[in-house]
């Protein structure tokens, strides 16, 4: 089938695109006795796991914490400079931090903020902007690697959703690149602007790259068997925000309602975070809304790690290359959706 676009062009008819719904891991022979046998890190850190800059999301409590679990918290940048540059200075000296981490943006103080924080102790930068195929993004980086030569901090960029943005940013000198674009649980860039694709279609697309830079899964990731099935596509580790937010180590104070504890989780998009960040709302791209608070971040993470560990289990693996070298997908209809979930509750 062909469709003929805006131009008047033929073209092939859009392909069938894959989300982590509609795909499941075959279980294969495994040898392993015990997941003590099985390594879940990567390049970056043991974990796996690094947590959204958001205003909702990390501060410092967050960060140190996720960094004692041998994750990565990555600090928003919705704050002054001396703010954000500070709590990085405080898990620099905090002992078993893994990567002290903080986000900048494309516009602005973001090179005189990157300069600061490296004095600080940075390890890793992320450059955080929606839309990371974008020429602002390839001047940021020239400018942030040319302006911090002296120090190694490895440098994270994004977001993307295809193969040609992530070899671009990897040619750019992003060191790690964010995939996925419009999935958060309160995003609607793709309500607002029609754009976007399943993160996981934008991951197994990406993993296709002949560049170094690793991949770093982002958005719709709602469990610990999204966070398997995207490592197994070729993500090197999983940013995530509402499964972290709504914690005691998230930012913000508990809320009494009248169905229980509550705690607020925004996107940066948002109206809300926009008036608070910069007095203004350009094109919102986000909600806010209130979340039911999970307690401490600690248990949430460890269910996560054991979800993992087990997914690396069942295809037999014992660090992540033997996993995405022996994993295999197969395609679920919308019957096996149902079956794979907790079904009881349709009878």
């Amino acid at each position: 089938m062909v469709t003929i676009n805006s131009k008047g062009e033929v073209e092939s008819h859009p392909r069938e695109l894959l989300s982590f719904e509609d795909i499941l891991l075959q279980p294969r022979y495994s040898d392993i006795r015990s997941r003590k046998e099985i390594s879940i890190g990567n390049g970056l850190a043991p974990l796996p796991i690094i947590s959204s800059p958001m205003d909702t999301v990390t501060e410092f409590e967050m960060a140190v914490t996720l960094g004692k679990l041998g994750g990565i918290g990555v600090i928003h940048r919705y704050n002054s400079i001396e703010e954000q540059a500070s709590i990085v200075g405080r898990l620099e000296m905090e002992p078993d931090v893994w990567v002290p981490a903080a986000a900048v943006g494309i516009t602005g103080d973001y090179l005189e903020r990157a300069q600061e924080l490296a004095t600080r102790g940075l390890n890793l930068l992320c450059i955080d902007v929606a839309h990371g195929h974008h020429i602002l993004v390839k001047e940021a980086l020239h400018n942030i690697k040319k302006a911090l030569s002296g120090h190694k901090i490895h440098i994270m960029a994004g977001n993307v959703a295809t193969l040609e943005a992530f070899n671009d940013l990897a040619d750019w000198g992003a060191d790690s690149i964010r995939v996925g674009i419009g999935g958060g649980s309160i995003c609607s860039t793709r309500v607002q602007t029609g754009h976007g694709m399943p993160t996981l279609q934008s991951v197994i697309d990406c993993a296709r790259s002949d560049r170094d830079a690793l991949l770093i899964a982002d958005g719709g990731i709602k469990n610990s068997g999204d966070m398997v099935k995207a490592l197994a596509a070729g993500a090197d580790a999983v940013m995530v925000g509402s499964l972290l937010a709504g914690t005691d180590e998230s930012p913000g104070e508990i809320v009494e309602t009248a169905t229980g504890k509550h705690k607020a989780y925004r996107g940066m998009a948002s109206k809300d975070a926009q008036i608070d960040w910069r007095g203004k709302v350009s094109s919102a791209e986000g909600i806010s809304t209130m979340i039911p608070y999970k307690g401490t971040v600690e248990n949430i993470i460890e269910d996560l790690a054991k979800g993992i560990r087990s997914g690396f289990s069942y295809s037999g693996a014992r660090n992540l290359i033997e996993f995405q070298a022996m994993a295999k997908f197969v395609k679920q209809t919308s019957a096996g959706q149902i079956e794979s979930s907790t079904h009881i509750l349709r009878r």
